[in-house]
């Protein structure tokens, strides 16, 4: 059983980025296929995919790597977790890397990257950060 599920999630694709897999299959839920939504349309996945399997579906994210195998995925970091919920106001959305990176952020409007979240001005759960 695992207590923090995005914190599980973000590990394992740490891990499989570090190790050069092309793919990585995990449980889903609707968490963690809205955050893989964030990471593809912001370009840090190629692809990701929910399967429909009893009793727990499965989600399959396709990695994206550079030139010489490189991951485009230099660091995942769980902000938010279980034990200390980290929640920001639209104005304290921290910039990652000067705007190169993304923060992923729980809003009342679903799952948003930084830039998205202040253009609707909305504060939220800061998830994690990628960069």
């Amino acid at each position: 059983m695992v207590n923090d599920p995005v914190g599980d999630m973000l590990t394992r694709l740490r891990n499989a980025a570090r190790a050069g897999h092309e793919r990585i299959v995990m449980p889903s839920s609707q968490l963690k296929a809205e955050i893989a939504r964030v990471l593809k349309e912001e370009g840090y996945i190629s692809d990701y995919t929910v399967h429909e399997r009893k009793p727990q579906n499965e989600l399959t994210v396709c990695l994206k790597y550079g030139p010489d195998r490189v991951s485009v995925i230099r660091e995942l970091k769980r902000v938010s977790r279980p034990g200390l919920r980290h929640y920001v106001a639209k104005r304290e959305i921290p910039r990652v890397l000067g705007g190169l990176g993304i923060s992923i952020l729980s809003t009342s409007k679903g799952i948003l990257a930084d830039h998205e979240a202040r253009r609707q001005n909305v504060g939220g759960e800061l998830l994690c950060t990628v960069c």
